[in-house]
């Protein structure tokens, strides 16, 4: 029995592989928080938990096929699904109100999209990626609306 109990945890063969794990997995959740806090604090459906999720669950999509020694086009086959399954999980906070006639979520959507990529880029050991990505992210979130109100420019399709 103990054996058997053994073999079933036997994916994480030692000490590196499990930091090199556990780093990418809380690299994944830190960066999807920080796109997610932006999102809460504009009092966003898809908030801090949402993103977080997002992030961690992609990263575990390929870290999983990596630990299995998938080739590249099984890997790429997995990413394609991943994306094709976050697209439907973004279009879920899609709102279109009839009644003033516009669209609402459509940055929250484009946010988790982007939260799946950045778990990737983690889940495949490109951590300065998935942060240099974060970190644009967050400027696009924070200027691009004070720059589009100072050029007096507003998104009909998006407020907020």
């Amino acid at each position: 029995m103990w054996q058997t109990i053994v073999e079933d945890f036997s994916d994480i063969p030692d000490v590196a592989q499990l930091t090199r794990v556990v780093l990418r997995l809380l690299i994944a959740a830190i960066l999807g928080g920080i796109l997610g806090y932006e999102r809460e604090l504009k009092r966003k459906q898809a908030g801090l938990r949402t993103h977080m999720l997002v992030s961690v669950g992609a990263a575990m999509f390929v870290l999983v096929p990596q630990q299995a020694f998938m080739d590249l086009d099984g890997l790429s086959r997995v990413i394609q699904g991943l994306v094709a399954g976050i697209g439907f999980l973004g279009a879920g906070t899609i709102l279109r109100n009839q009644e003033r006639e516009h669209i609402q979520g459509l940055t929250t959507a484009a946010n988790i999209w982007l939260t799946a990529a950045i778990g990737v880029a983690a889940g495949l050991g490109r951590e300065a990626t998935a942060i240099a990505a974060t970190i644009l992210a967050i400027v696009i979130l924070a200027l691009v609306p004070r720059l589009e109100r100072t050029l007096g420019h507003t998104n009909s399709s998006d407020p907020k």
